[in-house]
């Protein structure tokens, strides 16, 4: 990674305040969207942190994380997997309950998304508590798989996300905003 993705990043976020809440700066990343060159240019890079870990599957977490899940599985030529809120998935699924800063969450995933014995990467769009992305390497662990990376766009380190998976999977992020 250089210092030019993470600028070019950082040009791209733009910040909202008070959403979806009072006391959140939310980052949007359309504007990153909005402009091919930029956002292919963060896809490539996002591509290049995954080089070394001989993942055999990609997966992402609902809903921004689809974006750069989809782009990424195709650049990358692999199968690529959901995980999502409960009562949005077809068919069979596996769920996990687990704990947020602020109360529960429930993720879910296909029941055929993963076979045993995957390398797994996730990527995501933004690293903020690390408590979404812990539980879904938890699901994936309940296929049998195993969480080897996850790719973020943007860190939010002053949210302790990276400390909060140590030990469950390996992190790397493009922007990290102390």
């Amino acid at each position: 990674m250089t210092q030019n993705i993470s600028q070019l990043l950082a040009s791209k976020i733009r910040d909202i305040p008070d959403f979806p809440k009072p006391g959140i700066i939310f980052k949007d990343i359309m504007p990153l969207l909005a402009d091919p060159h930029s956002s292919r240019s963060v896809y490539m890079a996002m591509a290049e942190l995954f080089a070394g870990y001989q993942i055999t599957h990609l997966v992402s977490i609902e809903a921004r994380g689809f974006i750069f899940g989809a782009v990424l599985s195709q650049l990358l030529d692999l199968p690529f997997a959901t995980v999502r809120k409960p009562g949005k998935l077809p068919g069979k699924t596996r769920q996990l309950a687990y704990t947020l800063e602020y109360g529960e969450g429930v993720l879910e995933m296909q029941e055929d998304s993963l076979p045993a014995g995957a390398r797994v990467g996730v990527v995501d769009d933004v690293l903020a508590t690390g408590g979404t992305v812990g539980a879904a390497c938890e699901l994936i662990r309940g296929f049998g798989a195993e969480p080897l990376i996850s790719v973020f766009a943007i860190e939010l380190a002053f949210l302790g996300g990276r400390s909060h998976l140590a030990g469950r999977i390996e992190v790397a992020s493009l922007l990290v905003i102390d």
